[in-house]
């Protein structure tokens, strides 16, 4: 019986980790459950599941879950201390890392730190302290499985050890796209797209957050940029392919020519299942591919000129150091503006280059030049919105 802590239980993640908890009691229990300020979803998860201890983003919200499950012996906490309290719970075997943006960063560690099994659904935690990061499972010898579809996918293609995936014979990591919602729309058409467009992706069901940054590319950005510290590459070394369907879900290359794919129907509880499950696979809900019914993939390069952000996350890569951190941070601060329509969508990738290149780029020895990075950048993001340039 693994005991599993889940962060960020009410996004589309955490919802699909819990139906391969209730689709398999026998392997899995929720130990703790973190929510933002969803406050009737975790009431059902509290009733549902009965977790020992829950994490809410503010004492309001912790307050209001409490009194709607009395009689629950559940203990109620709130704040980021308490997010590392139970990632580090030695009840707690794995960890789902699934709070979105940079806010997921401190728990994820904490959870490795306590040498647990990371399944991580937090690009971030990767994009804006890649080495820390991967020094610290390095030195706590954690396992790491990646949850985005991409990555788990490319991790399934990677020839394995037992000391994981090596890939000495590997010519080239390809990492597939869906292109999103406006892969066809010109740039004229895309001025005027608005958060019910920009939200409504073609395969996926995700949360606001990450389908704006599927529309705008920035998702693939990040992907990049978190391949490039799980499997040890540059983005010289991966290619994005943008592949509609969202069918095979990224390949990798060899040196001998063969190309090898992971294939299935676009559902999240596929690389969930597999990293909580790991080495072994177990069932889910998904139904079986049908090539027949598939009938025809299709490919094609991506557009940067109209979805620069993918070339702004290379560059934020090859710049090092802080680079990637505050890229990061004016990406969600831009995401949040055009979703209160203080920003138009094109505005998003404008803002992010403005503040890439405007900002003083530091080395990263410590989480503190992270955090501080991070902090600059959302000032300098929130200072260029208020002069009102980006609608």
């Amino acid at each position: 019986m693994q005991g599993i802590c889940l962060l960020g239980a009410t996004g589309s993640i955490g919802q699909s980790t819990l139906d391969i908890i209730a689709q398999h009691p026998e392997k899995f229990t929720l130990i703790s459950a973190s929510a933002h300020q969803s406050v009737d979803k975790m009431v059902d998860i509290c009733r549902r599941f009965q977790p020992q201890r829950v994490v809410m983003g503010s004492q309001s919200a912790r307050d209001s879950v409490a009194q709607q499950c009395q009689g629950l012996n559940i203990s109620f906490e709130w704040g980021g201390a308490a997010l590392d309290s139970i990632a580090s719970d030695s009840a707690v075997d794995q960890v789902m890392a699934a709070i979105m943006g940079f806010a997921g960063l401190k728990p994820t560690l904490a959870g490795i730190r306590s040498g647990k099994r990371i399944l991580l659904a937090n690009k971030e935690s990767l994009v804006t302290a890649g080495q820390l990061f991967m020094d610290e499972v390095a030195r706590h010898k954690v396992t790491l499985l990646p949850i985005d579809s991409e990555h788990n996918a490319i991790y399934q293609s990677l020839p394995q050890t037992p000391q994981g995936a090596h890939q000495q014979d590997v010519s080239k990591i390809i990492l597939t796209a869906s292109g999103g919602p406006f892969r066809d729309w010109s740039l004229e058409d895309m001025a005027s797209v608005t958060p019910a467009q920009a939200c409504k992706h073609p395969n996926w069901s995700m949360g606001q957050k990450i389908s704006i940054d599927s529309a705008t590319l920035m998702n693939k950005g990040l992907e990049l940029i978190e391949a490039c510290w799980l499997f040890g590459v540059t983005p010289n070394d991966v290619d994005v392919v943008v592949h509609p369907e969202s069918i095979i879900h990224s390949m990798v290359s060899y040196r001998d020519g063969s190309v090898i794919a992971q294939m299935g129907n676009p559902d999240m509880k596929i690389p969930i299942a597999y990293g909580m499950s790991w080495p072994n696979r177990i069932e889910t809900s998904v139904p079986p591919l049908n090539l027949i019914d598939v009938a025809r993939l299709n490919f094609e390069s991506p557009d940067i000129t109209r979805f620069p952000n993918l070339k702004l996350a290379a560059d934020a890569w090859f710049m090092g150091g802080t680079a990637m951190a505050v890229l990061n941070a004016a990406n969600e601060v831009a995401v949040a503006s055009f979703l209160k329509g203080r920003i138009g969508f094109l505005g998003i990738a404008k803002l992010n280059e403005r503040v890439l290149t405007s900002t003083s780029i530091g080395r990263v020895d410590t989480l503190d030049d992270v955090f501080d990075a991070d902090r600059q950048a959302r000032l300098l993001a929130s200072e260029l919105i208020s002069h009102g340039h980006f609608s």
